[in-house]
C-alpha cells in the first residue's frame, strides 16, 4: 500500500504520518504544495522523512496558486458570509488537484489528508478527488475512532510528538492551528475557540505574522495605484508612470507586503462551516483585502448596471462553492464563464490610500469607463441629460403603486 499524503509539517500532519505508516503498514509519500508558506518550508524534507516518509516531495505552485485559483475568484468578487476571503478554501482544490497526479506518477492508490472530522477541509478534499480521481481511495485519520481514542485532544498530539521527538511548532503555550498561504494565513483553535476572547489584544499580538495591528501601523498614509486589464490587477505601483506588467504572484506578494505594513486585512469572524456548526476564525489576509477592494472600485466605473447585478446577485452562491469545496464541480464552472464575460470592460487604474487599516479610494480612471461627465453633470445646461424625462419614467414606476394604494383604501 502506498499513500500521498497532504502534508504541512505542522502538528496533526506531523502525527498523522506516523500513525499511518504504523497502523497501515504502508509507504508514505508526503507531499507539500508550496503555495506561500515562506520560512514554514525550511528543513520539512529532512523533518518529513525523520517522521517516516519514504519520500517527501514538495513543489513551488505560487504562480498557479496565484492564477488560476486566486485570480478568477476575485474576479467574481467572492467573500463568504459578508467577511472571509476564502484563503483556506480555494487553497485545497490545488493541494489536492496536485496530489492526485502525484498519486498516479507514483503508483500509489491512496490519498489521505490531515483534516478534522469537524472542519470543512476534508469536504473540500474528498470532493476534489470524487471530482478528478473517484477511483482513489482516501483515508481521514480524524474520522477513525481509534486514532481518536489515542488522539482526543491536541495536548496528545503535542505529547506524542514530544515523546517520540516529532518535532513540531504548536506547544502548550500556543495551542492554536495556523494555516499559511499567498492570500492569507488563517488561525483556530486554542483560545480562539470562545468568541469573547480579543483577538486584536495584547494577549494575541505574537500571533499574527503578516500584519502590524492598526495603532501600530505608520502615521503616514501610503499611496498606490493598481492597475486592472480585463479584471486583472497586473501592476502595484507607489509611481503613477510605472506600468510594467507584473505576474498573479508578484501583485500578490507586492500588495501583502503593503497591506502588512499598514495593518490591513485582519478578520476576526465566526463563520457558518459546510458540516453545519459554527466555527471562529481569525485572519490575516493583507494583499487580498486590498485586492477585493481595489478591483470594486474598478467595476464600479465600468461595468454596466444590470451586468453588475446580476453579477453580485451570484457572488453568495459562488462564494458557498468555493467554501464547501465544489471548485471543480460543473456550476463553479459555469458560473466563471458568466464571470469572465462580466470582466471584459474591467480594465483601468485605481489609487488607494493605505491608513491604518483602512482602504481609502483616493482616485479611479479608465479607457473604457462608463461614467461620462457630461451626463451626470449639475451643472445646468451643460449636462446631455434631460431632468425632464423622468417625469414619465416616474409615473410609470408609480403606476403599480397608485394601483395597490387604492385597492388598499378600497378595502377600508
Amino acid at each position: 500500500m502506498k499513500i500521498v499524503l497532504a502534508y504541512s509539517g505542522g502538528l496533526d500532519t506531523s502525527i498523522i504520518l506516523r500513525w499511518l505508516k504504523k497502523n497501515y503498514q504502508s509507504e508514505v509519500i508526503a507531499f507539500c504544495a508550496d503555495i506561500g508558506q515562506e520560512e514554514e518550508l525550511e528543513g520539512l524534507e529532512e523533518k518529513a522523512q525523520q517522521t517516516g516518509a519514504m519520500k517527501c516531495i514538495i513543489e513551488d505552485l505560487r504562480e498557479e496558486f496565484a492564477r488560476d485559483f486566486v485570480f478568477p475568484m476575485f474576479q467574481a468578487g467572492a467573500i463568504y458570509e459578508g467577511q472571509y476571503f476564502l484563503g483556506t478554501s480555494i487553497a485545497r482544490p490545488l493541494i489536492a488537484k496536485r496530489m492526485i497526479e502525484i498519486g498516479r506518477a507514483e503508483g500509489a492508490d491512496t490519498i489521505a489528508h490531515g483534516a478534522t472530522g469537524k472542519g470543512n477541509d476534508q469536504v473540500r478534499f474528498e470532493l476534489t478527488a470524487a471530482a478528478l480521481a473517484p477511483e482513489l481511495r482516501i483515508i481521514a485519520p480524524w474520522r477513525e475512532e481509534r486514532f481518536r481514542k489515542q488522539f482526543p485532544g491536541r495536548a496528545e498530539m503535542i505529547a506524542f510528538a514530544e515523546a517520540n521527538n516529532i518535532p513540531v511548532a504548536a506547544s502548550a503555550a500556543k495551542p492554536y492551528s495556523m494555516d499559511r498561504n499567498l492570500l492569507h494565513i488563517s488561525f483556530e483553535s486554542g483560545m480562539l475557540e470562545d468568541p469573547w476572547f480579543d483577538a486584536s489584544g495584547p494577549d494575541a499580538r505574537a500571533m499574527y505574522k503578516l500584519s502590524v495591528s492598526p495603532e501600530e501601523a505608520p502615521d503616514v498614509p501610503e499611496y498606490v495605484d493598481l492597475t486592472f486589464e480585463n479584471g486583472n490587477c497586473v501592476n502595484v505601483a507607489q509611481v503613477s508612470n510605472l506600468r510594467t506588467k507584473m505576474s498573479p504572484l508578484r501583485v500578490m506578494q507586492t500588495l501583502n507586503k503593503l497591506g502588512g505594513k499598514h495593518g490591513i486585512g485582519r478578520v476576526d469572524i465566526v463563520e457558518n462551516r459546510f458540516v453545519g456548526m459554527k466555527g471562529r476564525g481569525v485572519y490575516e489576509t493583507p494583499g487580498g483585502a486590498i485586492l477585493h477592494f481595489a478591483h470594486r472600485q474598478m467595476e464600479t466605473l465600468t461595468m454596466d448596471r444590470e451586468f453588475m447585478h446580476l453579477r453580485d446577485s451570484l457572488v453568495p452562491k459562488y462564494s458557498e462553492l468555493v467554501y464547501n469545496g465544489f471548485w471543480f464541480s460543473p456550476e463553479r464552472e459555469a458560473l466563471q464563464a458568466l464571470v469572465t464575460e462580466t470582466q471584459r470592460n474591467v480594465s483601468g487604474v485605481v489609487r488607494l490610500k493605505l491608513y491604518k487599516g483602512n482602504i481609502i479610494v483616493a482616485g479611479r480612471k479608465s479607457p473604457k469607463s462608463l461614467y461620462d461627465p457630461k451626463i451626470a453633470t449639475m451643472e445646468g445646461d451643460e449636462s446631455a441629460y434631460d431632468q425632464g424625462d423622468a417625469t414619465g419614467f416616474i409615473r410609470l414606476n408609480a403606476l403599480r403603486l397608485k394601483v395597490r394604494a387604492a385597492l388598499k383604501h378600497a378595502r377600508k
